[in-house]
């Protein structure tokens, strides 16, 4: 009797093990994210909090005629085939682009993409008379459409893109623009707020669920049409956390998986309990861009002043040698760095130059965040500008917000913030456009583009028409590099570090690449069962 009892029990046992194995196998795999935005980013299109609600909000739920290449670590990203497979300059018109868009494509809601879907896009972003124009969109667009004319559709399957003048390098430009689905708008009656409850997209992740100000959800696409990038998890879960301390108790008591820009101080400790730090070089500066009318920094014996008094190695020591130290705008690995002038650092110098400029003390205001995407460990960094300015012979006020007040304040420029010489906005400078010419060229004065301070000079002007006039990459690239030699002659910013984009990450996760880019690709990553 003993023994049929045992071996009634061990048939149960095994038939329960059957039964769960099946379940265990679909156990679905979450992968859980510690970002460092104060929100979550916006889910109607182009998202807000920075480039950070792009790399992880923009690229998954989204896509764009161009796409980054982030499959590799060993080369700095660049630009390839997404919902286009090809553009070209029309051989007729040097101001028309022709993009082939991709065949096969559907939206989240399952509707076909178009030509027409394209250009719908385009007047999303640009046409105040359309209904779906959405103000907010526009705002975010705006950087990139400074030099946008119009859009119409060729055929079911291509669009032409016209510049207000010759532009070599829009098609970096239009990897920022993200492309939501009509239907689903046209659903929500063109309701912005209706749609980003509800957002439609081509993204390698579709939308979820989320809990206002505390996550958001993105489940895998299995439909997606690039099948090599379809998410190797089933949910992404992100969470705003502008904190780095609780950014890294979240990841050592394992409520979430990774977490983005741990404190400097931290990483023995993440180390010693077997997490992973990874880190990579990459086209980003942590900087200021200064106001060149209103205050002390039209004079470029104040910039080049300012630039002489910050020494850089204490930033990379402060920060765990998490930093390259910055002395110009792009790092020295970019192609078009040149022999730009180097501005050591020289406090005596520093001071004689302010003398000379009848500026001592130099009181200059500083609009500053507590936290946001790339700006690394901001409240102790601009504190040590501010002890080494100060040493120098300059007197800092700081006007310290969160970080979407400070990015509309980027977007409005100084004429709207005349009191305000400079704001610490971190910037990815992954493409000539984004990395100088917005940040120098005349056309791109606040609020139409992103400079801000409203630098203006006519031989940058020059040079900058002459490199998008250029089509041919060879013979563009001495012209950039005299851009970027000319930025640092003018001293168009303060520079301070470039970010090695520090993150880490459990044991647990596995199969990530860390592209030289801002942007990030997390869809080949897996997590493994605790």
């Amino acid at each position: 009797m003993k023994r049929r009892l045992a071996s009634l029990c061990a048939g149960f046992a095994a038939l329960s093990f059957m039964m769960a194995t099946p379940a265990l196998a679909q156990r679905e795999t979450v992968l859980r994210v510690a970002m460092t935005a104060g929100d979550i980013p916006l889910t109607a299109g182009i998202p807000d909090q920075g480039f950070e609600g792009w790399r992880f909000v923009g690229y998954n739920l989204y896509d764009s005629l161009t796409l980054w290449d982030l499959s590799r670590s060993d080369v700095v990203a660049d630009i390839r085939p997404g919902l286009a497979t090809e553009w070209r300059i029309d051989p007729g018109n040097n101001r028309r682009w022709l993009f082939t868009i991709r065949r096969g494509v559907r939206f989240h809601d399952g509707s076909p993409l178009t030509a027409a879907d394209i250009v719908w896009n385009f007047d999303r972003f640009t046409k105040e008379s359309a209904p779906q124009f959405n103000a907010r969109q526009f705002a975010f667009a705006r950087a990139y459409l400074g030099n946008f004319e119009s859009a119409e559709v060729v055929d079911d399957y291509t669009v032409a893109l016209t510049t207000r003048q010759p532009d070599s390098l829009f098609p970096y430009n239009v990897s920022f623009l993200m492309m939501v689905s009509p239907r689903r708008s046209a659903e929500v009656n063109h309701d912005a707020d209706a749609f980003a409850r509800n957002p439609s997209g081509t993204g390698p992740y579709r939308f979820g669920r989320m809990v206002p100000g505390e996550r958001l959800e993105l489940v895998r696409n299995p439909d997606y049409w690039d099948q090599a990038r379809v998410p190797r998890h089933d949910r992404l879960v992100l969470l705003p956390m502008p904190e780095a301390s609780t950014r890294t108790a979240a990841l050592l008591s394992g409520q979430v998986d990774w977490i983005e820009a741990p404190a400097p101080d931290a990483i023995p400790r993440l180390r010693s309990s077997r997490m992973q730090i990874v880190t990579n070089s990459y086209p980003h500066n942590w900087a200021y861009q200064l106001n060149f009318v209103d205050g002390p920094f039209a004079d470029v014996r104040v910039r080049r002043a300012a630039n002489h008094a910050l020494n850089r190695p204490d930033f990379r020591e402060m920060l765990g040698g998490l930093a390259l130290e910055g002395y110009a705008n792009m790092p020295p690995s970019t192609a078009y760095f040149g022999n730009p002038r180097r501005y050591e650092f020289d406090p005596a110098r520093a001071r004689a130059l302010l003398q000379e400029a009848g500026c001592l003390p130099c009181r200059i205001t500083l609009a500053i965040s507590t936290s946001g995407s790339g700006q690394m460990q901001p409240l102790p960094m601009n504190e040590l500008v501010k002890a080494q300015l100060e040493a120098a012979g300059f007197q800092v006020t700081f006007q310290t917000m969160d970080w979407n007040a400070l990015l509309q304040v980027g977007r409005e420029g100084r004429e709207r913030h005349r009191g305000v010489h400079g704001i610490n906005i971190s910037r990815s400078l992954q493409d000539p456009f984004n990395g100088m010419l917005r940040f120098t060229w005349t056309a791109q004065h606040t609020p139409r583009g992103s400079n801000w301070g409203h630098y203006s000079n006519p031989a940058m002007d020059a040079l900058i028409d002459r490199a998008l006039a250029t089509f041919d990459p060879a013979e563009r690239l001495p012209i950039l590099t005299q851009i970027h030699e000319l930025m640092s002659e003018d001293a168009v910013m303060l520079w301070v570090v470039h970010d090695l984009n520090p993150r880490a990450m459990s044991p647990r996760v596995r199969g990530f690449v860390q592209a030289q880019s801002w942007f990030q690709d997390l869809t080949p990553v897996t997590v493994a069962a605790r």
